[in-house]
């Protein structure tokens, strides 16, 4: 694959790899044929010294690299964050930079930021005839509104200095800020610099955000998800300059990779995860605790570091004094952290690969509100993930592997991972949690955990293309989800995606991710079934496996875009892919083939005597007219019947009688026939087969491989597999010569019988149609209610209840 745009029809979709959007230089100007398989030669970025034709990084590729040495300090009773940082930032391209862009991503809840400014009201409609109808506003909503008038949001960033203490120029812009530096950065330079920050934590129940504290009024205490807490450098990349577009929410980031350097000061009895190693253990765990990750090292099950008594004894102490947890991290591309004194915390050693290879931590940090379900699964989970996901691209590659459980249903940084379910508190004071949150903590685990590889290594920009990180991680999940358990719906089946692919309302997967329509389908489910398709159905696992194995180590620790992954996946795979391409992910086309028609043809043998006999049987098994059947069942006879000795030469032979003129004909035809004309036409005869002509319409628009199941008049079954290039010379009709053996009659074709291409209407894939089944519900018609008034009358007479007597009403 080559460089690219895509024309369908008179719609032209850009790509958006670069700002400049390109048109197309191929244009159908007669009849109406439609190309679905022409290359992607100018959809995609012209190959140049980063970035290679087979979609490997050039010879001349660079990436920025970023060093950060924080401290933090939280502020838990004010749950406010105040931290100096110092930046080292290193120039690698071949560019001069005379300023720097740095992502403020906590100025998103600034009510004058453009995620704010521009949230629209969802309510039902208000128009009303003659008055407005009234609508409806959540207490959610009402919540959010609360809380973000009663606090400050956003950062306070002060002393902006050079490493010579100078102060530098800052220019703020809704989530983004310019430094201007004071003298030019050339290429392989350096430059370092420092500032003071502070910001007002939200509250994520209230708020809805990836990040924030939580609650819990039953015990006082607080847990602390901080991620997006530090002005971080955005990336300035190859393809698209400085990546400085606005945080509005949907849209990640991609950034930089580089070594973090972060001490952490929390209050004395928290318990602190983050990314990277800890480095002064000795300073703020026990000798016991201590003690115990080392068992955990090589324990077949996990250890408890702190356990649920001591949890749950630091949840009543509290204290004033602090502790400074120093954590130290290489080459990853952003750092969190976690902080509480809610959480115990398991841990079990995974040695990747055997016993002598390097060991990974996986770790849990959750309440007591996690109870035996994250005891049981959460880092059991970590572990199988990297089992799974090491055997389709390279072995982890940092040190440790961990799941916090917060406020946060699911959100992944580099080592760490925030994950929502937990248990419900029953009556009798124990912990139960359903089938549904039992599946959803797997699930959400092997999906964060899994986004360690991608895009916390396999370093994709999210803020470009969310389905680069989010489609190809939820194919994998679905990958090592369904080897846990394969009763559970992964969703990620191409059956998953049908009624989304018919629906209307959908944009392209190559779409902005802050302009996608629907995110969940669009970005994690289509792209995830297309890969499963691509693997199982196309490509088939051998030759996938080796083309995605190849992208994930060719652009580990480094920056693929679109074009990289879908080059590197057709030249390793050897398989030309522009079409498949091009239908998923440019386009809102969907699959739907339909099989019209079925012909059974027998092959003429030239010879009269054959031929004429099997027409005169053609003829007879036609259905008798209505007329001739009723005159036969009243007895009717012919007059020829009446008049037997008026008949002649043609009541005795009909049109299909053999004449010798016939006879003469066909010996002249075989005398006329070359040697291997009259050889390979007399097997043909001998052999007798069966030809089947199927009929096929691509209603749906997306081309695709034709599945075919063929049952035949013994029992026996057969399965065959058209490459989806049959389409290449007409994508809405095709059809296809099919050959069988003389008595092995087709019954019936099925198109796509497992249900692996997406398909959104199965009952025009089989041939002869199937009775749809289906299921009737008897219901009791409710008599209609009329409105009813109040009657304050009567009404009034109603005694206030007590809140005891409520709450005994409630309870029966």
């Amino acid at each position: 694959m080559k460089k690219v745009i895509l024309t369908f029809g008179a719609l032209v979709l850009p790509l958006a790899v670069s700002s400049a959007v390109m048109a197309s230089s191929v244009e159908q100007t007669k009849g109406s044929f439609v190309d679905k398989f022409r290359q992607l030669d100018e959809a995609l970025p012209t190959p140049n010294v980063y970035r290679s034709a087979a979609g490997a990084p050039a010879e001349n590729y660079w990436q920025q690299q970023v060093n950060y040495d924080i401290d933090v300090k939280l502020d838990e009773k004010k749950r406010r964050l105040t931290a100096s940082q110092t930046i080292e930032y290193k120039n690698n391209s071949p560019h001069t930079l005379k300023y720097l862009w740095l992502q403020l991503d906590q100025n998103i809840f600034k009510s004058d930021s453009i995620a704010e400014m521009t949230s629209t009201f969802n309510g039902k409609t208000l128009q009303g005839d003659p008055q407005p109808k009234s609508t409806k506003l959540s207490l959610g909503q009402l919540r959010r509104q609360q809380f973000m008038a009663d606090n400050e949001l956003g950062y306070q960033i002060a002393n902006v200095k050079d490493e010579d203490g100078k102060e530098l120029k800052v220019t703020v812009v809704d989530t983004l800020m310019r430094i201007d530096l004071n003298e030019p950065l050339k290429p392989g330079k350096d430059v370092e610099f420092s500032m003071d920050f502070a910001f007002n934590i939200v509250e994520e129940d209230a708020v809805g955000a990836r990040s924030g504290y939580e609650h819990f009024e039953e015990d006082g205490n607080d847990i602390f998800l901080l991620a997006q807490w530090f002005p971080r450098l955005a990336a300035y990349t190859d393809y698209e300059a400085w990546t400085n577009k606005a945080f509005l929410g949907r849209g990640e980031f991609t950034l930089e990779f580089g070594d973090y350097d972060v001490e952490i000061t929390v209050p004395a009895d928290h318990i602190v995860s983050a990314t990277g190693q800890l480095d002064n253990a000795r300073s703020v765990l026990t000798r016991t605790q201590r003690k115990r990750l080392e068992q955990a090292e090589d324990a077949k099950r996990p250890v408890f570091i702190v356990t649920e008594e001591e949890a749950l004894e630091n949840e009543k102490e509290g204290t004033d004094k602090t502790k400074t947890w120093h954590f130290k991290a290489e080459n990853v591309r952003d750092f969190a952290w976690a902080s509480s004194r809610k959480f115990m915390w398991d841990a079990k050693g995974y040695h990747q690969g055997g016993k002598d290879q390097p060991l990974v931590m996986a770790m849990s940090f959750y309440p007591k509100e996690g109870g035996d379900l994250w005891k049981k699964y959460s880092t059991e989970a970590v572990v199988h993930t990297m089992e799974v996901y090491s055997r389709f691209s390279f072995d982890y590659p940092y040190p440790v592997a961990q799941s916090v459980n917060g406020p946060v249903g699911g959100m992944e940084y580099p080592m760490i991972t925030f994950n929502g379910p937990r248990t419900d508190l029953q009556d009798d004071g124990t912990r139960t949690y359903s089938q549904a949150e039992k599946r959803f903590l797997i699930g959400v685990v092997i999906h964060e955990v899994g986004h360690i590889y991608f895009p916390m290594v396999v370093n994709s920009d999210e803020r470009q293309w969310t389905w680069m990180d989010e489609g190809l991680n939820s194919f994998l999940d679905g990958v090592a989800g369904r080897e846990w358990d394969h009763t559970i719906p992964w969703g990620v089946e191409p059956r998953d995606i049908v009624a989304y692919m018919k629906s209307e309302n959908q944009v392209p997967v190559m779409t902005q991710s802050d302009s996608v329509l629907r995110l969940g389908p669009n970005a994690y489910t289509k792209p995830a079934a297309a890969l499963n398709i691509l693997r199982e159905v196309i490509l088939g696992r051998e030759l996938f496996d080796f083309a995605f194995k190849e992208y994930a180590q060719r652009w580990k620790y480094k920056r693929p875009t679109p074009a990289d992954f879908f080059r590197t996946m057709e030249e390793a795979s050897g398989v030309d892919l522009d079409w498949f391409w091009r239908g998923w992910f440019y386009t809102t086309d969907h699959v739907d083939i339909s099989l019209d028609k079925v012909y059974q043809l027998r092959l003429d043998t030239k010879n009269p005597d054959i031929d004429f006999n099997r027409l005169r049987d053609i003829e007879a098994d036609k259905p008798m007219p209505l007329f001739v059947k009723r005159n036969k069942e009243e007895g009717k006879k012919l007059w020829v019947e009446e008049n037997p000795d008026v008949t002649d030469f043609y009541d005795e032979n009909d049109r299909f009688t053999v004449t010798n003129k016939e006879r003469n004909a066909y010996n002249k035809f075989l005398k006329g026939l070359e040697p291997w004309e009259r050889k390979t036409f007399e097997r043909a005869i001998k052999e007798d087969k069966n030809y089947y002509v199927l009929e096929f319409s691509n209603l749906g628009g997306l081309v695709m491989p034709i599945l075919l199941e063929l049952t035949y008049e013994d029992g026996t079954k057969e399965e065959q597999y058209i490459p989806a290039e049959i389409w290449r010379r007409n994508h809405k009709h095709v059809q296809k010569l099919i050959v069988t053996e003389k008595g092995k009659n087709l019954v019936s074709v099925t198109v796509d019988p497992r249900w692996e291409t997406a398909d959104v209407d199965v009952e025009n894939n089989n041939y002869p149609r199937r009775i749809i089944p289906s299921r009737i519900e008897v219901y009791k018609r409710e008599k209609s209610k009329a409105k009813v008034s109040r009657d304050i009358m009567q009404d009034i007479k109603t005694e206030l209840k007590k809140d005891d007597e409520k709450d005994a009403e409630e309870q029966q």
